[in-house]
C-alpha cells in the first residue's frame, strides 16, 4: 500500500504490539492514522500526532525537524456510538442514539423503562399489547406526566398498538386513545395488512408546512418479517380505505388527499428471529431482501421523504449490533435483552431464569391472540413447562370440534396438569372474563363450540404471560416468557462482568454496552480492512459501568 504522506507525532508513539493496539481501537472517539514501520514493514496505528501530505520529500522533511515520522496510509474519523445509524433517525425522532427499546407486551416494557431510556436519549414503545385500553391510558398518563409532550421538547417516546383481528374494537379504542392523547410515535406490531384502525393514526395530523413540505404528527414504526406486509406500509393506503375515512370524519380531506402520496410508515423495524411474534428468519438474509424493496417503491413512487429501516432480533451483542448497523440499518431494536432489565415489567423470578439462559433454551409454542390462526410465539424453553403445555392445547383444538368431545382421559390430564380445576370451573373464569373484556364473545361462544374450546384454551395461554409478570409461585412450571436466541448470547457475552448479575441490569447500561461495543468492533473492522494486524480481543468489548 501506497503511503500518502508521513505521521509525526512527538514523543507519542505508534501502536504496533498486541497490546498497544488494542488499547487504540478502545479509542474510537479520536481520529486514527494507519501507518507502516519503514524497517519491519508492519502495519500500526497511531493517534494524535500531526499529518503531512505529500510531496515525496515529506519524510525526509520531518526527519530533518528532528521529529520522529512514520509513511501514512489511511486517516479514519472518530466512531460515535450516536453516528452508527441514520441521522435522519436521531433527528427526525429527537434522541440521542440510533436504538430502541422495543414494545414487550402486558406492560413489560414498562413506563418505568421506558422513561429511563427517553431521558438518556433512546427511544422507547410502552408494551400496551394484551392490556385493557383503561389500563393503557393509565401508562399514557404516567409517560405524559413524567416525560411531558415532544411537541414541547420533552424526549421522545411511543407506545405499541398491536393488531387484534380477534379484537378489533380493542385494537380501535387504543389507536383511538393514541390520537387523543398526542402520543407521536406508535409501533405496530403483528400487522398482517392494513386496518384502519393504524392508517388512521398514521395520516393523523398530516399537512403541508413551510414551502410545501409535509409535517407528519404522527409516526407509525411497522414491524414487520415479510415483503408482501412490509410493501403494504411501504405505499400509500388504499384509496377505497381513505375515502371511507374521511366520510366517517376519522380524516380530514385535506389530510385524506395528502395521504395518497405518503407511505404508511416511514420507520420500518426488520423483525428476524426474535423472542414473541417472529418467522425465525437469520436477518442477514431478511434485511438486505426489505432494504431493495425499500429502493424499489421509493424509485417507483417518487419519494423524496426518506424511509428508514431498522433491524431487531438476535441482537444481543456488540457484535450483532455492529453487524446490523453494516448491513446498513438506519436504528437496531432490542427487546429480550431488555425483557432482563432491572426496570422491565416482568417478575424477578422470571428474570433470574431469563440470566441462565442460553442460545438453545427457546422454542415456539402457540400465540394466546391468534391460537385459532396457529400462529406460534418464541418463548423460553428452560424453566419452563408452557410451551410443551401449550402445544397440547393446540393439538387437542386441531383434533376435537368441543370440549365435550374431548376423551376422557385427555380432559383429566389437562385438568390436572394445566388448568388445576375442572373445565367447567375454567369456563365460568373465562367466561367472567369475556364478560368485563368483550361481552360479544358469550353468545358466540355459546353457539359455536370450537370457539368456546379455543376461548377456554386461550385463557390458559393468556394467564400463563401474567403469571411471569407478577411472579406467581405455584405457576412458576407454567411461566410463559417471549424470548429470541439473543438472550442467550446476551448471557455469554456478559459472564464475569458487571451486567452478569440481574440486579445491575439496567435498561439505559444494556443499552450504552451494545452501543459502545459495536462502535469499537466498527472501528477495530475499518482497520483490519487497511491491514492492520487487529487482535482478536479488540471483537469481544466487556462491558463495564458506562457514564
Amino acid at each position: 500500500m501506497q503511503s500518502i504522506g508521513v505521521w509525526t507525532g512527538g514523543d507519542a508513539r505508534p501502536a504496533f504490539t498486541q497490546p498497544e493496539l488494542l488499547a487504540a481501537v478502545h479509542r474510537m472517539r479520536e481520529q486514527a492514522h494507519v501507518v507502516r514501520d519503514s524497517a519491519s514493514g508492519c502495519f500500526g496505528v497511531a493517534l494524535g500526532g500531526q499529518t503531512q501530505a505529500r510531496p515525496d520529500d515529506a519524510h525526509e522533511t520531518a526527519a530533518s525537524n528532528g521529529s520522529p515520522c512514520w509513511p501514512l496510509l489511511a486517516s479514519l474519523p472518530a466512531v460515535y456510538p450516536e453516528w452508527l445509524g441514520d441521522r435522519s433517525f436521531t433527528e427526525t425522532h429527537g434522541v440521542r442514539f440510533p436504538y430502541v427499546a422495543g414494545a414487550m407486551a402486558n406492560g413489560i416494557t414498562s413506563t418505568r423503562l421506558v422513561v429511563a431510556m427517553a431521558r438518556a436519549g433512546f427511544l422507547a414503545f410502552f408494551g400496551a399489547a394484551g392490556l385493557e385500553p383503561g389500563q393503557v391510558e393509565h401508562a399514557i398518563d404516567e409517560l405524559t406526566r413524567e416525560l411531558g409532550s415532544s411537541d414541547q421538547g420533552g424526549p421522545s417516546w411511543g407506545a405499541n398498538l398491536i393488531h387484534s383481528p380477534n379484537e378489533p374494537a380493542i385494537e380501535e379504542r387504543v389507536a383511538d386513545l393514541y390520537i387523543r392523547r398526542g402520543v407521536r410515535r406508535v409501533s405496530a406490531a403483528a400487522f398482517m395488512g392494513l386496518t384502519t384502525s393504524i392508517v388512521r393514526y398514521a395520516y393523523t395530523g398530516v399537512r403541508a408546512g413551510e414551502q410545501g413540505h409535509i409535517v407528519r404528527s404522527n409516526h407509525v414504526f411497522a414491524k414487520i418479517s415479510r415483503p408482501e406486509v412490509a410493501r403494504r406500509f411501504m405505499e400509500p393506503a388504499p384509496d377505497e380505505m381513505l375515502d371511507q375515512l374521511v366520510a366517517d370524519g376519522k380524516l380530514t380531506a385535506e389530510e385524506g388527499r395528502l395521504a395518497r402520496g405518503l407511505p404508511v410508515a416511514e420507520d420500518y423495524t426488520v423483525e428476524a428471529d426474535s423472542g414473541g411474534h417472529t418467522d425465525n428468519r437469520p436477518l442477514t438474509a431478511l434485511f438486505p431482501t426489505i432494504l431493495a424493496l425499500r429502493d424499489r417503491v421509493m424509485a417507483e413512487r417518487g419519494y423524496v421523504r426518506p424511509i428508514r429501516i431498522g433491524a431487531a432480533g438476535g441482537l444481543g451483542t456488540p457484535g450483532a449490533v455492529a453487524a446490523a448497523f453494516s448491513l446498513g440499518a438506519s436504528y437496531v431494536l432490542t427487546g429480550s435483552v431488555n425483557q432482563s432489565a432491572v426496570e422491565s415489567g416482568l417478575h424477578a423470578d422470571g428474570k433470574a431464569l431469563l440470566a441462565q439462559a442460553d442460545i438453545a433454551d427457546v422454542v415456539m409454542a402457540p400465540a394466546a391472540d391468534m391460537f385459532e390462526l396457529g400462529v406460534e410465539v418464541q418463548v423460553l424453553k428452560r424453566g419452563t413447562f408452557f410451551a410443551a403445555r401449550a402445544k397440547k392445547l393446540y393439538e387437542l383444538y386441531r383434533a376435537y370440534p368441543s370440549v365435550d368431545a374431548l376423551p376422557q382421559d385427555e380432559r383429566a390430564k389437562i385438568e390436572k396438569d394445566i388448568f388445576r380445576c375442572s373445565l367447567d370451573e375454567a369456563w365460568a373464569d373465562t367466561r367472567r372474563f369475556w364478560e368485563q373484556r368483550d361481552p360479544a364473545e358469550i353468545p358466540r361462544a355459546e353457539a359455536d363450540p370450537k370457539h368456546k374450546m379455543a376461548l377456554l384454551f386461550r385463557s390458559y395461554l393468556g394467564q400463563s404471560s401474567k403469571w411471569s409478570i407478577v411472579g406467581q409461585a405455584d405457576r412458576k412450571l407454567d411461566y410463559q416468557i417471549w424470548c429470541g436466541p439473543s438472550m442467550g448470547a446476551f448471557n455469554v457475552w456478559t459472564a464475569g462482568t458487571f451486567l452478569a448479575e440481574p440486579a445491575n441490569r439496567t435498561v439505559v447500561q444494556i443499552a450504552r454496552n451494545l452501543l459502545e461495543g459495536a462502535a469499537v468492533v466498527t472501528r477495530a473492522q475499518q482497520l483490519r480492512t487497511f491491514g492492520v494486524p487487529v487482535p482478536a480481543a479488540a471483537f469481544d468489548f466487556r462491558p463495564r459501568p458506562l457514564g
